[in-house]
This record gives C-alpha cells, structure tokens and sequence, in this order.
C-alpha cells in the first residue's frame, strides 16, 4: 500500500487507529480455546468488529511463534484473511527484524513476499546494510525503531552520541538509506514530549505510535507534538481493544473500545490537538 492510500483511508475514515493483534491463549475467551484454530478464529471475529474504526492491524509476530507451526498458519490466516476481506488495511509485521543483510534479505522475502505484508518493524542498530534490503521492496515500508514506549529505552536510546541523542543520530543517519521515503519509524505514546524534536528531523514521515491506552500514553499529547500536515500518525492500540472482554461479548467489547479512539481521533482532525 502506498503513503498516498493510506492518507486517503484516514482522510475516509477520520481515523488513525491501528489495532495490534497480539493474540494470547491464555487470555482469549474460554469458548474459543476449543475451536480448530482458535488464534485466527479471535483474530477475524475482532478484524470484522473494528473494520470500519482503524486504518491498519499490527500482529506481534511473537505472540504466533510462541505456538510453534500453529502459530504461525494462523498468522499467515490472518493476513490472507485481510487481503481478501480487508485489502484497503495497512498491515504490520511488528517482528522487530534486523541482521546481516543477506539475512534481512530472507526476513524481507519471508514478510513481503511469503506473507505479503505492507510494513515490518525492523531494529536499526546494526546499521544501514541491516536495514537496506528491507526498502529493497517497492511499495514496502520498513518502521525503524526511533524511540520506544518502554522505561529501557533510556538505557541506550537517549545517549548522547557524541553531540546528539542516539535515537536522533538514527533518524538522520537513516534519511540517507537507499529508497528512504519508504521509510517510516516507532516512536512510544510514552515519549510524547520527544515528537517536537523528531518532527524536525522527519516532518513528513509516518509515525507508528504504541502505547496508547494500557501503557499510559495520552493521545492527545501525541497529537499536539505528532500532527503534520498529512496526519502522518498511526496510534497503535493492542490490549487496551482487543481484551476489553473475556466473555462471548469480546469482539463488541473490542469495537467499543475502538470507536472510543476513532472518536477522539475525528475529533482532533476536525479541531486540532487541544
């Protein structure tokens, strides 16, 4: 999917809300852990519940390796599942990939071409021939770890390296990668007050935003700091939707939940951040 198609579903749908799949066994309702394929059958009963309230879905690719080849067809369901039912959603390999490049190379072939994601998270520390062969892709996007939404990021990310930040010198340094305007990067709810100074850097980029909800992130916060022109936000919500109830009401659960977020989010591109 292209940035130009992805504007215009937020534009339709004056929403921003990505909804993360991170689907877990043990917290999913009871009456669905006897099912054939109870991952996938969760996932598509909250995809058909929130459809119409957000712009993408984002698995957590590790909450389906954790359940071995199980896991896995079931994640490969789903994005099936979304492309024939679903093909305007922007879709997030949130996998967190990075290696050697002939190695990433295998990771982008995996998630673009085995499964046919629109996007993969990708960790940039190992430097611009780790991340290359992602943005080899076209109409592929890579979201590179910038500044994320948990307390360790300040363990490396906001080190001085040697005038500026770490997580600033990232978001140059990658400005320069080959097919750089495929470029997009994960900054945490958390670290709101930092997105003043990323703008800077990249004030036309799209921004994958967790945190949200459970994590304490406030969105307003983010949208005052975040906004550009082109919205260029992508709010994520995982547990805060998606385990709004244990019960057979879960999926209306998980879209009230959500039409809560769209709501907040039209009312911000209608008016403004506060």
């Amino acid at each position: 999917m292209t940035t130009e198609k992805l504007i215009a579903q937020i534009r339709k749908k004056q929403s921003f809300l990505c909804v993360g799949l991170d689907t877990d066994l043990e917290k999913i309702p009871e009456f669905l852990r006897n099912s054939k394929d109870p991952i996938f059958a969760f996932n598509k009963a909250i995809i058909d519940a929130t459809h119409a309230l957000c712009v993408a879905y984002k698995p957590n690719t590790a909450f389906y390796e954790a359940y071995g080849s199980a896991g896995w067809a079931a994640l490969e369901r789903t994005v099936q599942y979304l492309r024939e039912y679903y093909p305007n959603h922007f879709t997030i390999a949130d996998a967190k990939r990075g290696d050697i490049g002939n190695t990433s190379d295998r990771y982008a072939r995996a998630f673009f071409q085995g499964m046919d994601f629109d996007s993969i998270t990708v960790a940039p520390y190992m430097g611009r021939d780790s991340v290359e062969p992602f943005l080899a892709y076209p109409g592929k996007h890579v979201i590179l770890l910038a500044l994320t939404s948990n307390q360790g990021a300040f363990d490396f990310q906001t080190l001085p390296s040697p005038d500026e930040a770490l997580y600033l010198e990232v978001l140059r340094k990658s400005t320069t990668y080959a097919n750089a305007d495929r470029l997009m990067y994960v900054v945490g709810a958390t670290k709101a007050s930092f997105l003043k100074k990323i703008r800077e850097i990249i004030p036309d980029r799209f921004l994958l935003i967790p945190g949200v909800g459970a994590q304490g992130g406030s969105l307003e916060e983010v949208c005052n700091y975040g906004l550009n022109r082109q919205v260029g936000l992508l709010v994520n919500s995982s547990r805060g939707i998606i385990y709004a109830s244990g019960e057979s009401d879960f999926a209306e659960a998980a879209a009230g939940k959500a039409e809560e977020l769209q709501q907040q989010m039209a009312a911000i591109l209608r008016t403004g951040p506060g």
